[in-house]
């Protein structure tokens, strides 16, 4: 019995031993305060009720992010923000999470986590850049500090080149913008009500923007003199055509090829339709010379052609006209049909080629500025080599007596030119190629003949309408 009642005497004295320890066990682990001791970004919060705690520590970050902010760029460029404004927002959140696992979880989880409790706790904070970039904007980095102005390059009067530097700007520089913000924040609440009270003021950090195109770029570009000039004449061109011509060329002008680029000339007439447009003039018709609109556009292509024959580039597609023309040799022309024929020439200089071309008077000019050898230089050979007879093509025409005829239209001779290029390195010709074997058909004579007159009629034969020298009407 002895034994017995030993055993449970010490049963009893375990019991209440185990209920004491668990019972002040689950009291420290109840407590509803902030461990003493603890200190949150400076602030004492050791000992305070939890829910206090938490209510201040939000009115503190709500005071945090009402702290004023003045971002200057100097010139009165002040911009005048709060801290949340600026995209900063500030947490607590570690801290938070800390004390939730003071009531959260297991007695023993809540007992390890106020035995461990730290004693130092600090803020996050936080940045939002798009906040700050919509205050300013690009819109507002324009109107504060202007934009870079690209340099140019105007060719004078006398054909001399000259250069005008561009400038620069600022644009706000936002990495450094960033570490600038986040080393000004205020990391402890004892210095938010000084900081409320004086704000923070940051100089607005600032990079130097180049403008697109410099001096240094332009003159990279190897524009550095005039290599080229070629001239052709408008002679009694009527008000239709000397327009076209006008118009054609202003599409051209102040065109940069870049070195290997191909000039189009199909692309520049497109280019004059859209913005000048073109009028009515005489066109070329499968050979023959008609009312249409656009007359006098291959003139500026054949002029392109001279200038680029004599800077020695790559002719890439070329035709002559079916008709020979009044402004230039036989053999020295290209022309134009809208969809059908083209005139392109590469740019073999190496250097990029600047085309000037404009109508001054009665003169059509083309001019290429770029890098080419002074000791260098091209001229243009063209003979005949064959002459075509214009043959004849009889109508009837009831009209005249049997056996009589008239000439209504005088035929026309056809020609076979072949065109050569000759190099020349300091005046002496060093090499001499054909460059082509053009044909212009002759024109026949047309008759018309009485009832029983000599001949048969001979019918047109049927092609289709090929417009040179304009465009097709619709366009």
């Amino acid at each position: 019995m002895r034994k017995l009642h030993g055993a449970l005497i010490a049963l009893t004295g375990l019991i209440l031993a185990v209920s004491l320890v668990y019972g002040g066990l689950y009291l420290y682990a109840g407590q509803r305060s902030v461990p003493k001791g603890t200190a949150l970004a400076g602030w004492n919060v050791g000992g305070m009720d939890m829910a206090q705690a938490r209510a201040e520590l939000e009115r503190k970050l709500q005071s945090l992010h009402a702290v004023p902010v003045t971002l200057t760029a100097g010139g009165g460029t002040d911009i005048r923000l709060t801290l949340k404004e600026a995209g900063i927002t500030y947490n607590a959140d570690l801290f938070l999470n800390g004390l939730d696992r003071l009531t959260n979880g297991s007695l023993l989880d809540r007992v390890k986590a106020r035995r461990g409790f730290k004693k130092a706790w600090g803020l996050q904070a936080d940045w939002d850049s798009a906040l700050l970039k919509r205050s300013l904007s690009p819109q507002w980095e324009r109107t504060a500090f202007g934009d870079p102005v690209n340099a140019t390059r105007r060719i004078t009067e006398s054909d001399g080149i000259v250069y005008t530097p561009g400038s620069t700007a600022q644009r706000v520089d936002w990495s450094a913008l960033e570490a600038s913000l986040r080393a000004a924040l205020p990391v402890s609440f004892d210095r938010t009500e000084a900081a409320r009270g004086e704000g923070i003021v940051i100089e607005l950090p600032l990079k130097t923007v180049q403008p697109d195109v410099t001096v240094d770029s332009l003159r990279e570009q190897g524009v550095a003199r005039k290599i080229a000039e070629f001239s052709t004449s408008l002679g009694a061109s009527g008000p239709g055509r000397s327009y076209n011509v006008e118009s054609a060329a202003k599409a051209v002008n102040d065109t940069l090829l870049p070195p290997g680029g191909i000039f189009d000339y199909g692309k520049a007439v497109e280019k004059a339709v859209s913005t000048t447009g073109f009028r009515e003039a005489p066109v070329i018709v499968n050979g023959k010379l008609q009312p249409g609109v656009g007359g006098g556009i291959c003139q500026v292509s054949s002029t392109l052609y001279n200038a680029a024959l004599r800077t020695g580039l790559e002719i890439v597609e070329r035709r002559n006209h079916s008709l020979p023309v009044s402004y230039l040799p036989k053999g020295q022309d290209a022309t134009f049909a809208q969809g059908s024929i083209n005139f392109r020439f590469r740019n073999n200089t190496g250097s990029y080629l600047l085309i000037r071309s404009a109508v001054q008077g009665r003169t059509l000019t083309v001019k290429f500025f770029g890098t080419f050898p002074q000791n260098v230089s091209y001229t243009v050979e063209s003979k005949t080599v064959e002459i075509l007879a214009p043959g004849r093509r009889t109508v009837p025409d009831a009209s005249l007596p049997r056996g009589a005829s008239r000439t209504l239209q005088r035929g026309k001779a056809g020609y076979i030119v072949e065109t050569y290029l000759v190099r020349k390195v300091d005046g002496k010709a060093v090499d001499r190629k054909r460059l082509s074997r053009d044909i212009y058909r002759p024109q026949r004579t047309l008759v018309a003949v009485g009832p029983g007159g000599a001949g048969l009629a001979v019918p047109e034969p049927s092609e289709r309408p090929l417009v040179e020298d304009g465009i097709r009407k619709g366009n």
